[in-house]
């Protein structure tokens, strides 16, 4: 494999003893990150580390493409997948500070064609916008389980295919009683936002989020024939062997829920102002004002059952459309992405202003809803992400 690596570390904090500390997390982090790249037949991967606004560690390892050995670089793009749901959940807060919605509306109000769901729990219309956004409503957690065969699409193209399914689909559990991850959910906050605003999901976000936001190499689904020569390429390990997965896929009427891709620049310009500035809180406030913003980070439900994602930890919860967790005096908020062999981890601490991204075009194994999920290359390094934060308060 031909490794490529870029770094470049600033001063990040003006305290000494937290700059030694610091620098010694992140010399460690990168000594797990490289271990564990070379131990797993990882093609390539990139992490980011922002602080107080500014990108403050950058790393590209490897290839995005290891056919024609092209190395990964600060303009490689990777698909985010899930991680997409952070970007949909603060549409659905954007339209709500607007006053178009409250959180505690019926689904059914915006999309009148799930009331065709078998609901043994009660009536459907009292699933509401904030369990969804809390992954508590009940619904299944994958959205199109017919993709064994080649011919069959990657997800489905429009809405109308899911809405055939809807007589088929069963709420499995009392809405707002646990949490269960829901795809499915995700998407129909996706009909939301366009019913609301008019417009398709992606030029909604792309006018609300990406472009103030001055992320101009974000898109969704195909790339675009200017960006081709960028995107990458991503992998399985199946029988130890590294084997491509489809190339740049379409994610169709499920793209409010995992179609984003972008390159590493990009979202740490999203990550800083997840974090926030007090200096371009105006430019911020303009995509959403710190309040609503940390309302989304506020607990509704425990997660601590399922292992796929935060911290993937008993004490893990859900916020709206964030994941949170809490170790000694550091607050974790983030999301973790996984689809077609691209992993993604963003992760923050919104008290030391301090976060990472940390994205692989290799997937190792499966993501599984157990605790062994935390025992793959790809989760050990995320999981080792929390000792930047942690310096920070020591």
């Amino acid at each position: 494999m031909r490794w490529i690596a870029a770094a470049f570390v600033l001063t990040v904090t003006p305290a000494a003893a937290d700059e030694a500390r610091f620098d010694k997390a992140l010399n460690d982090f990168r000594e797990v990150h490289r271990a564990e790249m070379r131990k797993s037949n990882i093609a390539g991967s990139s992490f980011y580390v922002v602080h107080d606004g500014r990108t403050v560690a950058a790393d590209h390892l490897g290839e995005q493409d290891t056919d024609a050995h092209v190395p990964v670089d600060a303009r490689t793009i990777y698909h985010w997948a899930s991680i997409t749901k952070t970007m949909t959940g603060i549409a659905i807060i954007q339209l709500r500070d607007r006053g178009l919605l409250s959180l505690d509306d019926p689904i059914v109000k915006y999309v009148p064609e799930l009331a065709a769901v078998h609901n043994p729990f009660g009536d459907t219309g009292a699933i509401t916008l904030r369990q969804l956004m809390s992954h508590s409503a009940g619904f299944r957690s994958g959205t199109w389980p017919w993709r064994a065969h080649d011919w069959q699409p990657f997800e489905p193209a429009g809405w109308s295919q899911l809405v055939a399914m809807l007589p088929y689909t069963a709420v499995e559990f009392k809405p707002g009683s646990r949490f269960g991850y829901s795809n499915p959910g995700i998407v129909y906050l996706g009909q939301v936002i366009e019913r609301l605003s008019g417009e398709n999901y992606e030029v909604y976000i792309d006018k609300n989020i990406l472009k103030p936001l001055a992320m101009h190499d974000s898109y969704f689904d195909r790339t675009p024939p200017h960006l081709l020569p960028h995107r990458s390429h991503s992998y399985f390990i199946r029988d130890g062997k590294r084997v491509a997965a489809p190339f740049d896929v379409d994610t169709g009427v499920t793209v409010s829920n995992g179609g984003l891709n972008a390159p590493m620049p990009d979202m740490a310009r999203y990550l800083a102002f997840l974090l926030g500035d007090p200096a371009r809180a105006t430019d911020y406030d303009r995509v959403l004002k710190r309040s609503s913003l940390e309302e989304m980070w506020v607990p509704q439900i425990s997660a601590g059952q399922d292992f796929t994602q935060g911290r993937m930890a008993t004490t893990t919860e859900s916020g709206l459309s964030f994941f949170m967790d809490r170790r000694a005096a550091v607050r974790f908020v983030g999301h973790n992405g996984d689809q077609n062999g691209f992993r993604a981890y963003l992760s923050f601490c919104p008290d030391q202003r301090v976060g990472s991204l940390l994205a692989f075009n290799t997937e190792t194994r499966g993501v599984q809803n157990s605790a062994d999920n935390r025992d793959t290359a790809e989760s050990r390094t995320a999981l080792a992400t929390d000792r930047l934060c942690e310096a920070l308060v020591e």
